[in-house]
């Protein structure tokens, strides 16, 4: 597979920045996230859209768009410079491993910096989203922290009581070492 024109963190913040759109209640909210995703891919000649039919990320060059913003194919000189990536769903086992390294990484600062009981709570965030999404601890979206919160955690984490109380700090904790803040899931 050819290397791609943008450089991997750009993609993993216009998805983010998809994700947070896709996710956002407030239009204008959504509007913000969209602006700011256009801004950082359109610093390499490049656009965004969300295929909301199969929740993709489309990314492709702006040499490719007529005035209308429509893509002309008569434009596309290598089909292989344009970009899809999946924005739900399970991914490919090859990306299983980069995930839970990252993700533990972000574990390992929790326990480091704040201890056994949000430790726990981080990892057991982790598990949930790696192995169900195969998602980076700063992609989740609201959706999978609800669900996270209200389904996994109190049937497959076996929290004890100190963790129950810590988990709504523990997932800021852990979003704060992935370097993103947690959507609002109440």
């Amino acid at each position: 597979m050819p290397e791609s024109e943008l450089p991997e963190d750009v993609l993993s913040e216009a998805e983010r920045l998809t994700r947070l759109a896709r996710d956002a209640v407030d239009p204008d909210e959504a509007e913000a996230y969209r602006s700011a995703r256009d801004d950082v891919v359109g610093e390499y000649e490049f656009r965004a859209r969300h295929r909301e039919e199969d929740d993709v990320l489309v990314l492709h060059p702006d040499e490719w768009v007529d005035d209308d913003g429509i893509v002309d194919p008569a434009e596309i000189d290598d089909v292989d410079r344009g970009i899809e990536r999946p924005l739900s769903g399970t991914g490919e086992d090859h990306e299983w491993s980069a995930v839970e390294e990252h993700n533990a990484a972000c574990v390992a600062a929790v326990a480091e910096e704040h201890g056994a009981a949000h430790a726990a709570n981080a990892r057991a965030f982790a598990d949930f989203l790696g192995n169900h999404y195969v998602r980076r601890i700063e992609t989740a979206g609201a959706p999978e922290v609800l669900e996270f919160v209200e389904e996994y955690y109190p049937r497959n984490a076996w929290p004890t009581a100190e963790q129950r109380s810590l988990l709504p700090e523990s997932l800021e904790l852990l979003f704060d070492a992935a370097d993103a803040e947690v959507p609002e899931y109440n």
